[in-house]
C-alpha cells in the first residue's frame, strides 16, 4: 500500500475514533437521514454510539426521489437503524417555491420545523451529516441549521468527503461509492417556480436518462420545465449523442418540450451560474 493511501486510511480511521467520541458525548440524537454517503455514515455511527438513542429521519416531499427515499429505507433496516419518514412542508412556503439563491435556507428551515418537535419530545440533539468540504459551498442551508443549533458532527471530527467514504468503505457501507444525489429542487433553475409537476418531470427523465445506461446523470428544467439540459460525464458525452434519437423521446415523454445535451459535460452545481441573476438571497436573522 502507498503512503498516500496509508495516509487517506489512517485519516479515515481517525476521524471515525473521533466521531465515536463526538456522537457518545450526545445523550440522543436524531439524524436528519436523506441516504446519501455523508448523512448514512452518521446514522451508521450514531446508532453505533448510541444504540436505541439514536434515530435516523428521513424528510419525505416531492423533491425526494423514490429511487432515494427506497435506498433510505433498506440502509436503516440493513444496519438495524431506527427510522422514520416525516413530511416536510416546503412545497407550501412561497420562498421555496419562488427558487431564489436562498432556497436551500427555506427547505432545510422546513425539515428543521418538522424534526425540531420530535427531538423535544425525545430530549435529542438534531443531526446533520455536514462535512468540511461542504462549509465552502454554497449552502444556504447549512444557516437555517446553525440558527436552530443543529449539530454537526462529521465537520467536528474532521470528516472530508473523501474521508467519508473511506470510513464507509472500512466499515462495509454500501453508499460507501453511491454517486451524490441532491434533492430534485436543485435542478430546477434558480429563479423559475419548484413545483411537483417540475420535479415529477425530472425524476422521470432521470430515470428513462439511467435506463438507457448512464449511471450519473442531471436533468436541469429550465424555461418553466419546458426545457430539459441534460448533463452526463464527459466520458459518456460521444454515446449520448449516439443515443439522442432514443434520449430525446424518452426525455420529452415525461413532459418536456425540448431535450437538449449540455457539451460541457456533467458538474455539480451547475445551476449555481445563475446565483447572480437571482442574488444569493442570503436571509436575515429572524
Amino acid at each position: 500500500m502507498s503512503d498516500a493511501m496509508n495516509d487517506t486510511v489512517d485519516d479515515a480511521g481517525g476521524a471515525l475514533a473521533r466521531l465515536r467520541e463526538r456522537l457518545a458525548g450526545e445523550h440522543r440524537v436524531v439524524v436528519a437521514f436523506s441516504g446519501g454517503a455523508d448523512s448514512a455514515l452518521l446514522a451508521f455511527a450514531a446508532a453505533d454510539a448510541l444504540g436505541p438513542g439514536a434515530l435516523a429521519v428521513t424528510a419525505v416531499s416531492p423533491s425526494l426521489a423514490a429511487a432515494e427515499r427506497r435506498a433510505a429505507r433498506e440502509f436503516a433496516a440493513e444496519h438495524r437503524i431506527r427510522h422514520l419518514e416525516v413530511c416536510t412542508d416546503e412545497g407550501t412556503r412561497p420562498e421555496y417555491v419562488a427558487n431564489g439563491g436562498d432556497r436551500c435556507f427555506h427547505c432545510k428551515s422546513a425539515l428543521f420545523d418538522a424534526v425540531g418537535p420530535l427531538a423535544g419530545l425525545l430530549d435529542a440533539s438534531v443531526a446533520v451529516g455536514t462535512n468540511l468540504d461542504d462549509l465552502g459551498d454554497h449552502r444556504p442551508g447549512q444557516r437555517a441549521a446553525a440558527l436552530r443549533g443543529v449539530i454537526t458532527p462529521l465537520a467536528d471530527a474532521g470528516f472530508t468527503k473523501r474521508m467519508v467514504r473511506e470510513a464507509s468503505a472500512r466499515l462495509g457501507l454500501r453508499t460507501a461509492e453511491k454517486p451524490a444525489a441532491p434533492c430534485l429542487a436543485s435542478r430546477v433553475a434558480y429563479g423559475e417556480s419548484v413545483t411537483p409537476e417540475v420535479l415529477a418531470r425530472v425524476e422521470a427523465a432521470e430515470e428513462a436518462v439511467r435506463a438507457l445506461g448512464f449511471a450519473t446523470v442531471r436533468v436541469r428544467a429550465h424555461s418553466g420545465g419546458t426545457v430539459a439540459r441534460i448533463e452526463v460525464p464527459d466520458a459518456e458525452a460521444a454515446r449520448a449523442v449516439e443515443l439522442r434519437h432514443r434520449i430525446d423521446p424518452a426525455v420529452r415523454s415525461c413532459g418536456f418540450t425540448f431535450c437538449s445535451l449540455d457539451l460541457a459535460g456533467f458538474a455539480t452545481g451547475r445551476l449555481n451560474a445563475l446565483l447572480p441573476l437571482v442574488g444569493t438571497g442570503r436571509p436575515t436573522e429572524g
